[in-house]
């Protein structure tokens, strides 16, 4: 069971209102949002950072920012937000190969250097102690403009909250977001651990 029940979306008209940009990104409203809602300023807050994360102003792509949360995630390992990462890269027109190879983003031809550079990124910046260093620095700029960095580090620091908030409340995972995980990251060994709503 979650640390914290979530409440059912008609708790807060205004998150309800807000978490329709999830329909989008995901199907449907996640139970972290709906756990949040116990303190309805943090969940209203949470979405309006989320919606202007994710909002695309240069060439990072919707499928490469939620392939830079994956990476992210799978750094910290919480299995919730790895689901939904590699969920919404499928949702928002990331490569078959590349679904299928994100473990590999390293050596894969589906990868370019320059998402290898962003994604290189998000696992240094996703480790404690942080490793992000002037190595990390050369490649992003070999391949991405400073506003650009700045979109894809706001997706790291948007999921460094997630993947705290996920882990500790042991968020019950959603079944669209277990098939998406099933399919691509099953067969490297996820399973839905603490989050299948029975565990903690």
């Amino acid at each position: 069971m979650p640390l914290v029940n979530p409440l059912p979306p008609e708790h807060d008209s205004e998150t309800r209102k807000l978490a329709e940009f999830f329909n989008e990104t995901l199907g449907f409203c996640p139970n972290s949002i709906l756990t949040m809602q116990h303190r309805p300023a943090i969940s209203k807050a949470f979405i309006e950072l989320n919606k202007a994360v994710m909002e695309n102003k240069g060439r990072v792509t919707s499928a490469l920012k939620r392939m830079i949360a994956w990476v992210s995630s799978n750094a910290t390992g919480c299995r919730y937000c790895q689901a939904h990462a590699i969920r919404a890269a499928e949702r928002y027109g990331a490569e078959q190969e590349q679904l299928d190879h994100i473990w590999e983003y390293r050596t894969h031809p589906a990868f370019s250097e320059a998402e290898r550079a962003a994604l290189d990124f998000s696992l240094a910046a996703s480790q404690v102690p942080n490793q992000v260093d002037d190595q990390i620095k050369k490649k992003l700029y070999q391949h991405w403009e400073e506003g650009e960095i700045v979109e894809m580090l706001g997706v790291i620091s948007l999921f460094g909250y997630l993947n705290r908030w996920n882990d500790s409340m042991a968020t019950t995972i959603e079944s669209g977001a277990v098939e998406s995980a099933e399919q691509y990251l099953g067969k490297h060994g996820w399973e839905k651990g603490k989050h299948d709503g029975h565990l903690y």
